[in-house]
C-alpha cells in the first residue's frame, strides 16, 4: 500500500519499519534508527538519511546487507519487492539455457566475491544484466563492495519512491 509521507511521519515505530524497513533487504534496523529523525520533508530527504544509516554500517553488517539480497533469476522465495524488480527485467520468465547461464554466472561470482551479483534491475534487460555480470567480474572485491552498495542504495531509493505518494493531490489544477 503507498503511502504519503505526513503518514509515514506520523506512525509509530514498529509501522514506520513495517511499512519502509524492507527498501534496504532484510535489514529493518535502518528503517528503525531513522525513524527517530521525523518528519521527513521528501522522499529524497528520508532516502539520503537512510542511506546515511547503512553507510555508517560496520563492515559485517554492511557484507551481511549485501548477502541479504537473492542472487539474480534464481528461482527462490524472495521479498516481495525482488520478486517484482526482477520480474520487470523478464528475469522470471528465462529460458532454461538463460536460468543455467544465470546460475552459473551468479556461482562464479559468490564463489570470487562471497556475496551475491547485486545490480539494481529498473530499466535493465536480461542481455544489459549480462554484460554488467561480465564487466564487474573484472573488478576487485573492495571494488565490488563498493558497487554492490551503491546499486542497494538506487534499489532503496527505487522502491521508496515506489511505496511513497506525493502529498500534494493530482486535482489541482
Amino acid at each position: 500500500m503507498p503511502y504519503t509521507l505526513d503518514q509515514l511521519n506520523a506512525m509509530a515505530e514498529a509501522d514506520f519499519v513495517a511499512a519502509i524497513g524492507p527498501a534496504f533487504e532484510d535489514t529493518p534496523a535502518i528503517a528503525a534508527q531513522v525513524w527517530a529523525q521525523r518528519p521527513f520533508t521528501s522522499v529524497a530527504d528520508l532516502h539520503q538519511r537512510m542511506v546515511k544509516v547503512a553507510q555508517a554500517l560496520s563492515t559485517a553488517d554492511k557484507l551481511a546487507l549485501i548477502k541479504a539480497h537473492p542472487d539474480l533469476g534464481a528461482r527462490v522465495t524472495m521479498a516481495e519487492a525482488s520478486v517484482a524488480e526482477q520480474s520487470k527485467a523478464g528475469l522470471n520468465t528465462l529460458s532454461a539455457e538463460e536460468y543455467e547461464l544465470f546460475q552459473r554466472l551468479n556461482l562464479g561470482y559468490k564463489n570470487k566475491f562471497g556475496f551475491p551479483f547485486i545490480l539494481a534491475v529498473a530499466g535493465h534487460t536480461k542481455t544489459s544484466i549480462l554484460a554488467n555480470f561480465s564487466q564487474r567480474l573484472r573488478n576487485s572485491t573492495d571494488e565490488e563492495i563498493a558497487t554492490a552498495l551503491l546499486e542497494i542504495e538506487t534499489i532503496a531509493r527505487s522502491r521508496l519512491e515506489a511505496w511513497i505518494q506525493s502529498s500534494f493531490s493530482s486535482n489541482i489544477p
